[in-house]
C-alpha cells in the first residue's frame, strides 16, 4: 500500500515514498562519523528515511549492532549508507546488510556495480549517488532502483565538473526512468518544492541534518552551520581526483596550501584522515580538522528536532506549491 503524509489537508506522494514505503520524500545522507542509530530512527520516525553510515564503522560486529539499536528505536523503514572504498571491508558489511534484511542501501563514491551485483534479487532498495548524467545512466543499467543527483553545492564528497543541482536534476530526471532524489544546495522546504519542480521524486540532505538536536556533532560544529554562511566553504581534495565540500578554517587552508603546490595523495593523506574529521566533527576542534559542509549551510538559522524540522518543511513546501498555483 503507498503511504501518504499527510499536512495541513495536502497528501504528499510521490515514486520514492511508494519504493520506500516512507511518508515524507526526504533522506538522510550518510554522514561519515555521524550517522548512527539515534539519528537514522529519529529522520524515520519523522516519515523520511535515515540512514546508518557503515563505512565509519571499526567491523562489521559494530554495524549488525547499530543496524538492531536502529530497530529497537524504529519501525520504520531504514537505510545504510556504503561509502565505497578499498580501505573497508565492504564484503564483510554487505554480509551483515544482506543477513539484517536492511530496507535500502545507498552507495556513495567508487563502482558501485560489484555491491549492485551482490543485491540483486534480494529484496533491498538500491539507490546510487551519482554527480553526472552518464553516472546515473550506468546506474540504472547496472539495476540500480533510484538515483540521487547532488550538485557541486553538496557538502562531503562531489562530482568533478562543478555542475550545479539546479541543472543537473532535470538532466538526470530526462535521462532515466528510474527515481530521481535531488541533492546539494537543500536545507528548507522550498528546496524540496524546487526539486519536486525540477522533477526530482525526493531530496537527500546532509548539512541539515548535522544541524539537528538528535545529530552526535559537537555543538561548535552546529553553530558554525548556523552562524556560517553560503560563501564559506571550500572544496579540498581535486588535486587527487576526490573533490569534497567543507568548512572553511585554519586547517583546511593548510590543505588548500599543500595542494597549490602539487602534493602527492601519499603527502597529503595526513591532513585528510578520518581521525582529522573526527576532530572537527565530534570533538569541536574546527582549526584541528576538517569538517564536511554544503553551500546550504547560509539557509540554516536554528537547530531543531529532526521531527520539528520535517513538519516545517513540509508546510513550507506546501505554501510554494501553492504560491506557484497563484502565478497561473
Amino acid at each position: 500500500m503507498t503511504r501518504q503524509y499527510i499536512c495541513g489537508g495536502v497528501m504528499m506522494k510521490t515514486r520514492l515514498t511508494t519504493l520506500l514505503g516512507i511518508d515524507v520524500p526526504i533522506i538522510q545522507g550518510g554522514l561519515a562519523n555521524l550517522a548512527y542509530a539515534e539519528l537514522a530512527a529519529a529522520v524515520s520516525n519523522a516519515g523520511g528515511l535515515g540512514q546508518i553510515t557503515a563505512t565509519s564503522l571499526n567491523e562489521s560486529g559494530e554495524l549488525r549492532a547499530e543496524i538492531r539499536k536502529t530497530r529497537f528505536l524504529t519501525s520504520k523503514p531504514f537505510g545504510v549508507n556504503l561509502a565505497i572504498s578499498q580501505h573497508h571491508d565492504i564484503d564483510g558489511l554487505l554480509d551483515v546488510i544482506v543477513d539484517e534484511e536492511v530496507p535500502a542501501v545507498s552507495l556513495t563514491g567508487g563502482n558501485p556495480e560489484p555491491i549492485l551485483q551482490r543485491l540483486s534479487g534480494r529484496p533491498i532498495c538500491k539507490l546510487v549517488l551519482v554527480a553526472a548524467v552518464r553516472q546515473a545512466v550506468k546506474a540504472e543499467q547496472l539495476g540500480a532502483d533510484a538515483v540521487m543527483a547532488v550538485g557541486q553545492e553538496g557538502g562531503g564528497h562531489i562530482g568533478r565538473a562543478d555542475t550545479g543541482t539546479m541543472v543537473l536534476v532535470p538532466r538526470v530526471v530526462d535521462s532515466v526512468s528510474i527515481p530521481v532524489v535531488a541533492s546539494g544546495g537543500i536545507a528548507d522546504g522550498r528546496g524540496l518544492a524546487a526539486a519536486l519542480a525540477l522533477g526530482a521524486e525526493g531530496i537527500e540532505m546532509g548539512t541539515r541534518f548535522v544541524a539537528t538536536q538528535e545529530c552526535m556533532a559537537h555543538a561548535a560544529y552546529k553553530e558554525a552551520l548556523v552562524k556560517g554562511q553560503e560563501n564559506e566553504t571550500v572544496v579540498i581534495k581535486r588535486s587527487i581526483g576526490a573533490p569534497g565540500r567543507v568548512l572553511d578554517s585554519t586547517w583546511v587552508e593548510a590543505i588548500l596550501r599543500e595542494e597549490s603546490v602539487g602534493t602527492t595523495a601519499k603527502a597529503l593523506y595526513p591532513y585528510i584522515t578520518g581521525q582529522r574529521n573526527k576532530l572537527a566533527a565530534l570533538e569541536g576542534h574546527l582549526d584541528e580538522g576538517f569538517a564536511w559542509a554544503g553551500q546550504s549551510m547560509g539557509l540554516i538559522h536554528d537547530i531543531p528536532t529532526v521531527a520539528e524540522l520535517f513538519e516545517t518543511m513540509v508546510e513550507t513546501a506546501q505554501a510554494m506549491s501553492k504560491r506557484l498555483q497563484q502565478c497561473w
